[in-house]
């Protein structure tokens, strides 16, 4: 667990310049997704190169709304729950902008990157719903690697295991290290302790939906059928995932019984699943398909 990759001292002040693994693993996430969405327009378009062209232009809407999303979903939760962070950011509302102290909800970034996609993806004029079966391979393949900088920072850990399973090799369990590194988020409490290795679980729950999205794409009957089979897999993966968290500052609701990310999973699965129940049917007859000799994504 490395929170700090490297330290450089900064003249003007007594605290140095951190690069926190967190932030780094998470960008080589969104641009490895995000090269990987490039590829797969240009290879589902009979022009790939003003494809690739559109796409460049969506993915900087995607890269702020996924930021914005997720920072706006945290801040509301923390307001709504009458937290002292909430209560902070209703006395000092500018601080609800600095993202770099933490607080991120993934299902906030999903909406926001969904809805500033969707957006551009109509001004360019790209099928947005083509768009967003392809998108969401790419989230996937990029969530998978940001959640390792969770690992490596401490965050979205899991609760303390029972003296009985603790003898599990990772990644099944995590062994939180005393002392802890300097900037680890796992809490003076945890240090020593055995938690549940959540954060494994979550990259590689996105791992194995990134290449389900893509074995989807190839057999899909229909554009959105990506979309709604992967938020429902999702929805329960992380409904089931949440049981093990140890970590409160994601919110919890109804006497503690359920947490923000559960209820989000609850909506989401249910809408996805009203979806591909109401689409059961259909069959579109102009959907778009790979290019005859087209490059795999990714390739050279």
């Amino acid at each position: 667990m490395h929170p700090y990759l490297f330290s450089l001292p900064v003249p003007w002040s007594d605290e140095p310049f951190h690069l926190r693994s967190f932030g780094v693993l998470v960008a080589l996430g969104f641009l490895f997704g995000a090269h990987l969405l490039q590829r797969l327009a240009a290879r589902y378009s009979d022009d790939p190169e003003g494809e690739q062209e559109r796409w460049s232009q969506i993915v900087m809407w995607i890269l702020f709304g996924v930021f914005g999303g997720a920072r706006l979903m945290y801040v509301i939760v923390e307001v709504l729950r009458g937290s002292e962070t909430g209560h902070g950011y209703l006395a000092r509302p500018w601080t609800m902008l600095f993202f770099w102290e933490g607080g991120l909800v993934m299902y906030g970034g999903l909406a926001g990157g969904i809805a500033a996609g969707v957006y551009k993806a109509r001004k360019v004029g790209v099928r947005w719903l083509h768009g967003l079966d392809l998108a969401m391979i790419g989230t996937f393949f990029a969530q998978a690697i940001g959640r390792v900088g969770c690992l490596m920072v401490g965050d979205d850990y899991g609760s303390v295991v029972p003296e009985r399973f603790r003898d599990l090799p990772f990644p099944v369990v995590v062994h939180v290290p005393d002392p802890l590194p300097p900037g680890s988020l796992f809490g003076p409490e945890n240090a020593g302790q055995v938690l549940w290795a959540t954060q494994p679980w979550m990259s590689l729950n996105a791992l194995l939906l990134g290449f389900v999205a893509l074995w989807l794409l190839k057999r899909r009957r229909y554009e959105g059928q990506v979309l709604w089979w992967t938020i429902a897999l999702y929805a329960v993966g992380r409904f089931t995932i949440e049981v093990f968290r140890g970590d409160a500052i994601r919110g919890k609701w109804f006497d503690d019984a359920i947490s923000t990310s559960q209820l989000i999973s609850i909506v989401a699965g249910l809408i996805a699943v009203a979806m591909l129940v109401k689409n059961r049917g259909r069959v579109d007859a102009d959907l778009p398909r790979p290019r005859e000799g087209g490059a795999a994504p990714g390739s050279a």
